[in-house]
């Protein structure tokens, strides 16, 4: 019996162990394909986007190669009339999603927004007159895949991946305090490159920001749900104007479609640690764009650490049409407050003193012509003296107008009391 019993122990652990130790361990969530388009198949919805609103949009697909290693990114340039999208008038905005391939979603955001840019789908809540007037001052340009490479890799079932082809983090590889690492530093995840730029997606991403000089860069990620602004690399934001603009319009956005629950700020007083070399620190402190921020539109922060596609991905139709409505929104009420504060910028730029306008006149004037234009300098300063004499003179003598008129109309009073 004893014999018979260690047999029939030894048996039932051989058939049955592997299905507890199975249902033990962590189960992940595969990337729902009801929801999530791949990659090649959302290139092909895009171009033929494109093909049938050509009176509005305009792609083209730009390459590096770097060391072996080639990169493609698509770019679609919206405008309300084609042949205005090289107007330096308008109001530009360039916006990136996708540059951790993990984050799905932010892809199908780019989808939804061209989809309304071109009027094949339509936000409930929105104003058709107000959003016409808005999009007639605008070019956006929109980067629906930053990071094609990395995004292949997790639809081929590396699920958590977030760098490039090559191992790259693409928000860790920009000048700003590149290569500083923390003490909680990942080098699986947050890989910087060789060096500043080593990357392809990086130098293209770069090179299109210093072509269209954008007014707004918007860098779109999943993880969590905030509306974030420089820094990312120290815990501080910015000074001055700018910055209170920045997060006036956050404010805006967080109380309107986050209902208040967004975490505003910058990244790298918000977030719990730094991040050096990112893409929206250099924006706004080399690119001189007025307005810079990352975005993050989902996170699910009952997913395990281990399970990325749920923990950066709403998994459920309900889910993931919100947050594609919600952010759908929130993008083109941020469209109507940046053309409206561009427009009222614009309007108090050109209101210029007389000095600032001769000044500015001079400058240019010498640049041309070289020393020649230094002979005027005292003259116009001269100049500059007895316009400001002439109405001084001019307030005096209006002043002792008004005032023996005022003088010669009382009505006289008689000296004998009543």
């Amino acid at each position: 019996m004893g014999c018979f019993s260690l047999f029939f122990l030894f048996f039932f652990f051989i058939s049955y162990a592997p299905t507890t130790l199975a249902s033990s361990s962590p189960s992940f969530t595969p990337i729902n394909r009801d929801l999530y388009r791949t990659s090649g198949v959302l290139t092909e919805e895009l171009k033929g986007l494109v093909n049938r609103h050509s009176d509005k949009l305009l792609m083209d697909t730009v390459t590096s190669t770097n060391k072996g290693y080639q990169a493609e990114i698509t770019v679609i340039t919206y405008s309300r009339n084609r042949k205005e999208i090289d107007d330096r008038s308008k109001f530009r905005i360039l916006l990136t999603f996708g540059q951790h391939g993990r984050e799905l979603i932010t892809s199908e955001l780019a989808f939804r927004i061209l989809s309304i840019l071109s009027e094949e789908q339509y936000l409930p809540k929105m104003d058709p007159i107000l959003l016409n007037t808005t999009l007639e001052k605008l070019v956006i340009k929109v980067v629906p895949m930053e990071n094609l490479n990395g995004r292949k890799l997790v639809e081929a079932g590396d699920l958590c991946e977030r760098r490039n082809g090559r191992g790259v983090d693409l928000n860790r590889n920009w000048s700003v305090d590149w290569g500083k690492k923390e003490k909680d530093y990942d080098p699986y995840e947050e890989n910087p490159g060789t060096g500043p730029f080593s990357e392809p997606e990086t130098q293209l991403m770069r090179k299109l920001s210093q072509s269209f000089e954008p007014h707004i860069w918007v860098n779109v990620h999943s993880g969590m749900e905030a509306l974030f602004m420089p820094y990312d690399h120290k815990n501080t934001t910015p000074d001055g104007l700018a910055s209170q603009r920045m997060r006036s319009m956050l404010e805006k956005l967080n109380h309107l479609h986050c209902e208040d629950r967004c975490m505003v700020g910058s990244g790298g007083g918000s977030v719990g640690y730094l991040a050096h070399g990112t893409a929206t620190d250099y924006m706004f402190d080399i690119a001189r764009v007025p307005m810079a921020f990352t975005f993050e539109i989902y996170g699910d922060v009952t997913a395990s650490s281990k399970d990325c596609f749920k923990m950066f991905n709403p998994v459920d139709y309900s889910s993931y049409n919100r947050v594609l409505n919600d952010w759908s929104a929130a993008f083109f009420s941020m469209f109507n407050m940046g053309a409206h504060e561009f427009q009222s910028t614009t309007k108090l730029e050109k209101l210029i003193s007389i000095d600032d306008y001769l000044n500015g006149y001079l400058m240019e004037r010498k640049s041309r012509y070289g020393k020649k234009m230094e002979v005027l300098e005292l003259g116009m300063q001269e100049i500059r003296t007895y316009f400001r004499l002439f109405l001084l003179s001019s307030v005096l003598l209006m002043f002792m107008f008004c005032s023996r008129i005022s003088k010669s109309s009382r009505p006289l009073v008689s000296a004998i009391s009543l």
